[in-house]
């Protein structure tokens, strides 16, 4: 046991100052390619395990071209909607401070509509699955037991229970990281106004109503494609090892890396251009 928790430890540490070297050397943030590495090494076991199934005859072609076709169109809606902003329109009144004139810019809040990420998959998932992992430890309690059973992965009041918190949890997460009270605070306070919207409790208000309804959309597209998976594997009988956090994850860090490419390109033009 103590070979075995200073191998995790150590492990631990020296993915964390992996990761570290890689955001301050290399491109993207390093912890998130350590996780997008592990997850995208799966994919060859995946495919591998569809064509045991295949030949077996546990699935037919017709299956199997279904599923991967269904496969395309949920990533393609993926990138849709992570990459899906609301730009609410702000414009700067001008100000004349000495003999310099400030303001008169037209720029945009951008509202994603996942604004919360991956996280509230993350926390659902781990509330959901932690019954039946602290019911394994009391393997002979019968209470416990019978809390593993009826809370086990893939069952209809599971999924329930799932698609419940990942709602909650996208109106709890979104509400801590964007304050609309703040953001019209700084609005006023550097001049800036909402076109045809009051400064003050009338900002405020436009906010949090479009935050609302972004919020409505981007939980229920967290839960389409956190339960999509689960659904999908109990129709056909497959056990998919890909499952919505993982393809969240890989679409996000993806995307990321493709603009810090395109960014490091237009630095490098830049640079050779004021040469």
């Amino acid at each position: 046991m103590a070979m075995v928790v200073l191998s995790v430890t150590a492990g631990t540490a020296f993915l964390m100052w992996l990761g570290e070297n890689i955001t301050e050397y290399g491109i993207g943030n390093g912890i998130s390619m350590l996780i997008f590495a592990g997850i995208v090494t799966r994919i060859p076991s995946g495919i591998e395990y569809l064509y045991e199934q295949f030949n077996s005859g546990a699935i037919s072609a017709v299956m199997l071209i279904a599923f991967a076709i269904f496969v395309l169109f949920v990533i393609a809606g993926v990138v849709e909607m992570t990459e899906g902003t609301r730009k609410i329109p702000v414009q700067y009144a001008k100000r004349v401070v000495g003999r310099k004139m400030y303001g008169g810019q037209n720029t945009h809040i951008p509202l994603k509509l996942d604004q919360s990420g991956v996280m509230p998959i993350i926390f659902a998932s781990t509330i959901t699955m932690f019954p039946s992992t602290l019911a394994s430890f009391f393997p002979n309690s019968a209470v416990f037991t019978w809390l593993k059973s009826a809370l086990e992965w893939g069952k209809t009041s599971t999924t329930i229970i799932y698609v419940i918190l990942i709602v909650f949890f996208t109106y709890f997460y979104t509400l801590v990281t964007f304050n609309p009270q703040d953001v019209a605070d700084n609005l006023k306070q550097y001049g800036g106004f909402i076109p045809g919207i009051r400064p003050g409790a009338s900002t405020v208000t436009y906010l949090q109503r479009t935050l609302n309804r972004l919020m409505v959309a981007g939980s229920i597209f967290l839960a389409v494609i956190a339960v999509l998976p689960i659904i999908v594997g109990n129709v056909m009988n497959l056990s998919l090892q890909f499952g919505g956090t993982s393809l969240l994850i890989v679409v996000g860090v993806a995307l990321e890396l493709v603009k810090q490419l395109e960014q490091q390109m237009i630095m490098r033009n830049y640079q050779g251009f004021l040469k």
